[in-house]
This record gives C-alpha cells, sequence and structure tokens, in this order.
C-alpha cells in the first residue's frame, strides 16, 4: 500500500513538473448573425440566423511544449461548428478537426507541421481583403472558396478547400518581414498514388507594406481525401498587396486558375479598402471573375461597419450585391456579433 502511495505521489511530482514545460490552450469564435440572403441566381431572398458572418465559428485546442535548446513541440486540434443550430462542421459531411488536427515542431530553422493544416492559399486571401476569413461577406474570399448550389454552375477558383489533410507544412524563419510556407499533400491511399498536391506561399510585411504570392497544383478534393474529378489537375496562383496610409488601407490582388481537363481559366482582380472610423472601420470590397471561352463573369460588391466592444468582441453590419452575367442578381443584409475567445 505505501509502494502505491509513494508511487503515485512520484508520478504526480513528474507529471506536474512536465505540465510546466507545458502549455494548452482553448481557443476559438463565435460568430452569428440575421440575415437576408441572395447570391446571384437565387429565386429570392432567405431570411435567416447564420453562423459565420465575419469569421468561420470554431473551437479547439491549442498547445506547445519546450523541449530546450530552443525547440519546441507543438499542436493544434480545432473543429468547425455552425452557431444557427448546434451541428459540427462548416457544411454537412464537412470532417470532425476540418479547421486543424496537426502536429509539429519549430526552431530558429523555422517550423515542420504534419497532419491537416492550411492550404497555401488561405493565407494571402484573407489577410489581403478588407473582410478578413468571412465566407459570408468577402468578395474575394466567396469567389475563391464558396461554389454556388442555384443553377448557377458557379464553382469556386481554389481547387482544393483552404486547408488540405495528410500534408506536411515546412515554414521558414521570418527574414526582416519574409517568410514564406511550402506545402505537399500526401495521397494516403495506394488507390491515388502518384497524386498529390503541392504548393506554397510568400509574405512579407515591413511598416505600411504588406505583399504576398501563392501558387497551388492540386490532383486532390479537401477535406475528405479523393481524386479530383476525372482525374484532374488544378492550378491557381494570385499576387496581392496591401498599403495602411493612416487614414485608409488599401488591398488589390489578381489571380488566375485554370483546369488542365476542362482547359478552362478564370482570372480574379480584387480591390477593397478599411477606414478607421471612432472604434470601427468601414470596409468596402469588390471582386471581378471572369471564365475564359465566353464563359459568365461574376461581379461582387460589400460595403459594412464594423464597431469593436472590446479587443475580443465586435458586432458588424454588412450590405452585399453579388452579380453573375446571364443570372439575376442578388441582395445581402446581415447584422451580427462576433466573440473571440
Amino acid at each position: 500500500m505505501k509502494k502505491s502511495i509513494v508511487a503515485l505521489a512520484v508520478m504526480g511530482t513528474v507529471g506536474a513538473s512536465a505540465f510546466a514545460q507545458s502549455s494548452v490552450q482553448i481557443v476559438g469564435t463565435a460568430d452569428a448573425f440575421i440575415g437576408s440572403m441572395r447570391a446571384a441566381g437565387d429565386a429570392k431572398s432567405t431570411m435567416l440566423v447564420g453562423s459565420g458572418g465575419m469569421t468561420t465559428s470554431y473551437f479547439g485546442f491549442k498547445g506547445g511544449e519546450d523541449l530546450g535548446g530552443g525547440l519546441k513541440a507543438n499542436f493544434a486540434l480545432t473543429s468547425f461548428f455552425q452557431m444557427n443550430n448546434g451541428s459540427q462542421g462548416r457544411f454537412g459531411g464537412d470532417t470532425m478537426f476540418s479547421r486543424d488536427a496537426n502536429v509539429g515542431l519549430s526552431g530558429s530553422f523555422g517550423s515542420f507541421t504534419v497532419g491537416r493544416g492550411l492550404a497555401p492559399n488561405f493565407l494571402p486571401t484573407v489577410i489581403f481583403n478588407p473582410f478578413g476569413d468571412s465566407f459570408t461577406f468577402s468578395p474575394l474570399v466567396l469567389h475563391a472558396n464558396v461554389p454556388l448550389f442555384n443553377g448557377t454552375g458557379w464553382s469556386a477558383t481554389t481547387p482544393a478547400d483552404t486547408g488540405w489533410s495528410g500534408e506536411v507544412i515546412y515554414s521558414t524563419p521570418n527574414f526582416s518581414g519574409l517568410s514564406a510556407n511550402l506545402h505537399y499533400q500526401m495521397p494516403g491511399s495506394s488507390a491515388l498514388s502518384g497524386k498529390s498536391n503541392t504548393g506554397l506561399n510568400v509574405l512579407y510585411f515591413g511598416g505600411p507594406l504588406a505583399l504576398t504570392a501563392f501558387y497551388e497544383s492540386a490532383q486532390l478534393t479537401n477535406p475528405v481525401v479523393a481524386a479530383q474529378t476525372g482525374n484532374d489537375k488544378k492550378t491557381d496562383w494570385m499576387v496581392g498587396g496591401s498599403y495602411d496610409f493612416g487614414a485608409a488601407k488599401a488591398y488589390l490582388t489578381t489571380g488566375s486558375a485554370k483546369s488542365q481537363v476542362t482547359a478552362l481559366t478564370t482570372k480574379t482582380n480584387s480591390l477593397g479598402a478599411s477606414i478607421p472610423v471612432g472604434a470601427g472601420k468601414i470596409e468596402a470590397g469588390y471582386a471581378n471573375t471572369k471564365v475564359s471561352g465566353g464563359g459568365n463573369t461574376r461581379s461582387t460588391l460589400t460595403v459594412g461597419y464594423d464597431y469593436s466592444l472590446s479587443k475580443l468582441t465586435d458586432v458588424y453590419f454588412m450590405v452585399m450585391n453579388d452579380r453573375i452575367t446571364t443570372f439575376s442578381s442578388g441582395t445581402s443584409v446581415g447584422l451580427g456579433i462576433r466573440k473571440n475567445f
């Protein structure tokens, strides 16, 4: 009995020592809005309580352990959810930890991350538009990542989701504001042997000026990994920049996506501005995407105001107009609140 007590005491001491060197955080965002939504091609507007007006709602855990000598072990397990009904994922069939499910090491060499993580397109797209990672109201994010299922046939220009499963990411150290991320997604199945997703992005932040570029080549779908339809190989790229003038911050991007099977090319240009007013910001953004070969053109304009109640909580009001040639246009309005934790 005494031996058991002593053993438990020793285990408790070791556990406390190990815990002291580690850190785990509960992280997330709860974002909900009341809106009237109508995308281009929709027959009518839909009144709803929606989730993720400005940021897709999520929760999870992130942490790290100091291994000594400047080396650190890291992990992230985060899951999307829908505020309007409490269901898991961004949409039906989304995997449990589709936002993050990875582990890695970091140090003076940069970092290596293994598992499910960001795709090359994500950071350049969400950083270089005034609405950030809004998959509801950001024109650039909508064109790049949100297909329409209303008869318009409009597909997202990004070939393989904003996150990749089964990938290895190497992130360089920061060189005076310049950094890069190299991404490689393995097939994970013998049936997909010889297929992969590869890409990289580059980010530069120097005072008021910021610049970016990314490139992707995708043969696999995500978050469920399978071959692209028709064994297609899709590529996309974008370059962009922003400049903070103080009184306003301006954004500009241009990019293109191509399908090897259909030979169709889409070209997307976007511009935006963020203007500080009181405790908030007036935000405006426009994106235009044209399909080659006489295809349709989509134009989306959003204007809104985002007001900070605190460092972790803000309220927002957004108005968006969406147009696709040969289809009816749509106007959406949303009033929401976002709480980070």
